[in-house]
């Protein structure tokens, strides 16, 4: 389904995937109904007959010189090259054919040369960081030094601004391969190889001679997809490539108003998966002119720490609220465990691999492909867990911006920062984060609204005070005030006098700079976000929040003697209707319970109570408490007595039960 949408001023089009699943379908020529087993089956005929085109074609032009002619946009005549892969690789007259004995039409065809142009593609970047960290091979690939490090970057285009760590990485990788290999690979296509080709069917690459896709008349949440299957996995006439129906139920986040495309469709565990892509209207967001603005700091325990800032026109930038965090150290203490657990299975899949040299042994074999799936199950596990938490942790951001009627939303640039030299347990907690995660699912969701999201350098966001740009002091906590350590910051000048959680400062600090320095607001032409790139110094001295004009206690709270006793509190009335009369004899206000009745109740005011108790307190070793002591699970918590008489009703007020 093709069209465009119109736009109104301060609207922008936006093009997005959402996922579905074909659970049935509909041959059209014998109307036969394929169940889900069935449809994945023609659909991963049709998607082997497609991978096994894409390797062949990758595999012939898996070098640097053909990837050099495809990634420089001209052809051998000087003409530009077209946009789509498939259409730049006929022009280059980089053809593929069918195994033979097989019959495919020009659509087949078409979508293994779009998915190997892509792949082709892709490789132009990382063709061009590997050349660079070989052309200028440290001394010591472990340390580089400031000298070496410059050379890198100029050699790489765009090094200027790329992370530290995509470098490290590659160089790493490099070291890899001359250990194994006794010297440097000579560039990325020896050090990587010929990529693994997915089973997969680009239909945006195909016309409706191929794949058609409508959306229902009567039910927008649902859309018609006709494509053409091969009924058997070897097609050996066009007779065997038939139109099939599939109905999909389009998830709720696609809009009624949406223009859908071709999906992609892939299968997995026994079903076809379906990546509908679709455009829809948004607001635009800016780059600059924001006067309201999010900042938003990365912390380990705490994932995140937000708040706004507002610009007001004289230029001084004020607080809105005290911010908010979004903790989530469960949800990490989860993800560390589930990493130990894949450490140790991967050790004793090694172990295996190394018994199984040089001798077979099937029973052994067949132990490693148990552990192989568990080590599969364990790894899905991992990255759903990652997903959940991106998607909870972006949601809760974005929902703070909207609820302070933010425009943009200021994160700061943590790309270059790598988990080394703070100790082996923080080093692997920080290089588990889920950062790259979290902000695309922000900028997401952030796009929904009309929402700009803008990393800004994160130079000294955590060090200087925020409203008076002075070198913090860090300590252990607020009643520790000479403790040395790192949460709580407290500033020096006696003249400000700020002090607060780390990244409380932090957030101040991010959406300040990010307001001050919004003019310097640039898209980067690789990953077509919106950045901040450098500090100005004259910008950042005006970058200070002012403290609100209504003063607060400043008296100082900390402890100066044992805490008060208080009284306990009184049990809460569970209802308003009066109580009924006492009986003669012995009888409660409350249901019967299963205390007897021969000896004297027990009540949990303290730990050594002088009545009948199911265990005798001791005076030295394990105490019991609660329940043990025959009070319940709370201290306070009281049996009722049984009721021998019926107690006459009473009319109970409704609004008060809970």
């Amino acid at each position: 389904m093709s069209g465009k949408l119109r736009l109104a001023e301060g609207e922008a089009s936006r093009t997005v995937c959402a996922r579905a699943l074909l659970r049935t379908g509909v041959d059209e020529a014998t109307g036969e109904v394929l169940s889900r087993a069935v449809l994945a089956q023609r659909v991963g005929w049709c998607a082997d007959l497609v991978a096994g085109m894409v390797a062949a074609l990758v595999g012939e032009h898996w070098n640097r010189v053909d990837v050099g002619v495809l990634a420089a946009g001209v052809d051998a005549g000087g003409r530009r090259l077209p946009s789509h892969a498939w259409m730049a690789l006929r022009r280059l007259g980089w053809a593929v054919t069918a195994p033979e004995g097989v019959r495919v039409n020009d659509r087949a065809v078409r979508m293994a040369q779009e998915q190997a142009g892509r792949a082709l593609r892709s490789v132009k970047w990382r063709a061009d960081v590997t050349g660079g960290v070989l052309s200028t091979w440290p001394a010591d690939p472990r340390q580089r030094t400031p000298a070496e490090w410059d050379q890198v970057r100029a050699s790489i285009p765009g090094g200027e601004y790329l992370p530290s760590n995509v470098i490290n990485g590659r160089t790493r990788q490099v070291v890899t391969f001359a250990k194994a290999n006794g010297r440097l690979p000579v560039d990325v296509f020896e050090l990587e190889g010929v990529p693994r080709i997915p089973r997969m069917l680009l239909l945006a690459a195909c016309d409706r001679q191929q794949a058609i896709i409508e959306r229902s008349d009567t039910d927008p949440g649902r859309a018609l997809l006709r494509l053409q299957l091969p009924s058997r996995p070897d097609p050996q006439t066009y007779r065997d490539w038939t139109w099939v129906a599939c109905s999909i139920r389009l998830p709720s986040t696609v809009p009624a108003s949406a223009v859908l495309h071709l999906p992609t469709l892939r299968v997995s565990d026994g079903a076809v998966r379906a990546d509908m892509a679709y455009t829809h209207v948004v607001p635009k967001a800016r780059a600059a002119g924001h006067s309201v603005a999010l900042g938003v700091d990365w912390g380990l325990n705490t994932l995140l720490s937000a708040g706004a800032l507002r610009l007001h026109d004289s230029g001084r930038i004020t607080a809105l609220g005290a911010g908010g965090q979004f903790r989530a150290a469960g949800v990490l203490a989860k993800q560390h465990r589930l990493r130990r657990h894949s450490e140790r299975l991967h050790a004793k899949a090694d172990q295996y691999a190394r018994l199984l040299a040089g001798r077979p042994d099937e029973q052994l074999r067949a132990k490693r492909e148990v552990l192989a799936g568990e080590i599969r199950h364990v790894s899905a596990r991992r990255q759903n867990l990652n997903d959940a938490l991106a998607w909870a942790a972006a949601r809760w951001t974005v929902d703070q911006a909207i609820a302070a009627r933010a425009t943009v939303i200021y994160l700061e640039d943590l790309r270059s920062m790598e988990a080394k030299g703070m100790g082996h347990s923080l080093n692997t907690r920080l290089s588990q984060q889920v950062r790259g995660k979290i902000s695309d699912r922000m900028r997401h969701l952030a796009a929904e609204h009309g929402i700009a999201v803008v990393t800004v350098p994160a130079r000294n966001t955590s060090k200087h005070c925020p409203q008076c740009l002075t070198p913090l002091q860090h300590r252990k906590a607020p009643d520790r005030p000479t403790t040395p350590g790192w949460k709580w910051a407290i500033c020096p000048n006696t003249g400000c006098g700020w002090q607060g959680d780390r990244d409380h400062g932090a957030w101040r600090r991010i959406a300040a700079r990010g307001l001050t320095h919004q003019g310097k607001t640039v898209i980067d032409k690789t990953s077509g976000q919106m950045v901040i790139r450098s500090v100005v110094d004259t910008l950042e001295a005006a970058a200070v929040v002012t403290p609100s004009t209504s003063k607060t206690s400043r008296r100082d709270r900390s402890k100066t003697g044992p805490t008060r006793h208080k009284p306990p509190r009184p049990a809460p009335r569970r209802r308003r209707a009066p109580s009924p009369t006492r009986p003669h004899n012995r009888a409660g206000k409350r249901p019967e319970g299963h205390a007897p009745t021969d000896r004297k109740l027990p009540r949990a005011a303290h730990r050594h109570q002088g009545v009948n108790t199911i265990s005798t307190p001791t005076t030295t070793g394990h105490r019991p408490r609660g329940a043990a002591l025959g009070a319940g699970f709370h201290l306070h918590a009281h049996a009722s007595p049984p009721r021998w008489e019926t107690i006459p009703e009473t009319q109970s007020d409704p609004g008060s039960q809970s």
